[in-house]
């Protein structure tokens, strides 16, 4: 990016080349931490899909499918390398675009690369089975590639979200069509030219950058895509259900949550309180696994909610670029707009605001998009706060009296993404464990996410799984073969 007044304009990667789109419109790309805008971006159309994916068919056609899994494999560590090599610029590029402490971006950028190596590394034992059947012959199944297919990716962790589908397509030996969130482009479009540096041939990677609405519809509704990966809101993922349906395509979708961090009286309650608000208000809350739901045992309530809080007040919110800031800006002055309203209504609802929910007085942040941690005592599972997803920085309180209840009010919400459960028990963990409806849970931690492990949810947070084999075969037909030996 540049520093002149005059912010660059960034072209669509499509069959190899920097394209503008169809009808030559761009949109604005805004720093949610000054308010200014740092680019304009090629505004992508219905047309500019079709160009994608068939741009990303002739590359599949032209041999990416079919060169060995070790040829890919070394293709894709080169990938990976070059993410490394320009690891500082996509970590500067990436908190600026939205608000990330840059600490975190220079993690998450690192862990793209960490990514697209596992993946890398799996190429090459995507095995299929022999089967013993009744008949006299061979039986034996393979893994192939489904062709071109679609990823929309969100705007809250936006190329390391991305590379947990970009991974396990192009390994298994897929072409791509990416669409970025509209917030967050920026990272990925560099990355289709990174590809393009590393050797993949023009058209296995292709970015198509434009509104939810438009590209993202093409893309999921389009005859010539034959999976869509979607990570995004939940009403998102239920249209791109309806619009697959046209040629049922593959759909895997990881969608919201409203995951619960389960405290019991025999727990280590410091160490829950020390570690438990990087849960809920990294990335200033937007992230779908964010444990928003505290569910306390009654005799240690007050105690733990005196713990939390404490610790949330120490959280540093500040300027993404600081190395020292853990919270930044949300990504729009909508985003934050919204989460106010949220914090307005868990008041009026009569949960009580222990901390935070509010701007900070910092005049350097007045231009930003911030609003403190806010965390709610004394909250019920009719509240807007507990039943809906917020995706920003509120925490509401819940107390309990017994294991099942505690498993009861876990369960009771649409969604089932994440949680973590603390007790020193470990029978009861594992009870805790099992009885939940969720997709990834953790005892005495709060790590969701595991390269080597899948990740997504149970109910109305999606179906499918990221990142692990699980992810590889998920892009991937099965084919049977049978060999009549008689």
């Amino acid at each position: 990016m540049t520093t002149d007044q005059t912010p660059p304009t960034v072209r669509m990667i499509i069959g190899g080349a920097q394209v503008d789109g169809a009808d030559g419109r761009t949109f604005d790309v805004v720093e949610p931490h000054a308010g200014t805008t740092i680019a304009r971006v090629a505004e992508g159309t219905p047309a500019d899909v079709d160009r994608a994916v068939a741009a990303a068919q002739a590359a599949f056609d032209s041999g990416w499918a079919t060169i060995t899994a070790a040829e890919r494999a070394r293709l894709m560590f080169r990938l990976a390398q070059v993410v490394r090599d320009h690891h500082e610029e996509l970590s500067q590029l990436e908190s600026r675009n939205i608000g990330k402490p840059i600490s975190g971006a220079r993690w998450e950028i690192g862990r793209v690369a960490d990514v697209i190596e596992f993946y890398a590394g799996a190429t090459t034992k995507l095995h299929g089975e022999t089967i013993p059947v009744t008949r006299p012959g061979f039986d034996f199944t393979l893994r192939e590639p489904i062709g071109v297919v679609g990823l929309i990716v969100p705007w809250n962790f936006p190329l390391y979200l991305a590379s947990w589908k970009l991974g396990p397509a192009l390994a298994a030996g897929n072409t791509v069509v990416l669409k970025p969130a509209s917030y967050s482009p920026l990272t990925a479009v560099r990355f289709g030219e990174l590809a393009l540096e590393a050797g993949l041939p023009a058209g296995v990677v292709n970015v198509v950058t434009g509104p939810g609405g438009t590209v993202g519809a093409a893309i999921a509704a389009h005859h010539g895509i034959g999976k869509v990966g979607f990570t995004g809101e939940t009403a998102t993922g239920q249209e791109i259900m309806r619009l697959a349906a046209g040629n049922i395509k593959k759909i895997s979708l990881e969608l919201g949550g409203k995951s619960p961090n389960i405290v019991f009286a025999d727990a280590d309650l410091e160490r829950f309180a020390a570690e438990s608000p990087y849960s809920v208000f990294d990335n200033c809350g937007q992230d779908c696994c964010a444990r928003s739901r505290i569910l306390v045992e009654r005799s240690v309530h007050d105690k733990v909610v005196a713990l939390f809080a404490e610790a949330t007040k120490k959280v540093k919110v500040g300027d993404p670029s600081d190395p020292a800031t853990e919270v930044g800006p949300l990504v729009s002055f909508r985003q934050r707009d919204r989460v106010a309203a949220y914090v307005e209504a868990g008041r009026a609802e009569g949960a009580e605001l222990v901390v935070g929910g509010v701007p900070p007085t910092d005049p350097a942040l007045s231009r930003g998009a911030y609003l403190l941690p806010a965390v709610f005592d004394r909250a019920t599972t009719e509240m807007k706060i507990v039943r809906e997803e917020i995706f920003g920085p509120v925490v509401a309180v819940i107390p309990f009296d017994s294991e099942d209840e505690a498993v009861r009010l876990a369960n009771a919400t649409p969604y089932g993404l994440s949680g973590s459960v603390w007790t020193r028990d470990i029978g009861r963990a594992i009870r805790v464990s099992k009885g939940i409806q969720t997709g990834v849970i953790s005892v005495n931690c709060n790590n969701s996410v595991h390269i080597e492990a899948p990740f997504g949810g149970y109910k109305m947070s999606g179906l499918g799984r990221d990142l692990g084999m699980d992810a590889l075969r998920e892009y991937t037909e099965v084919k049977n073969v049978f060999v009549d030996l008689s």
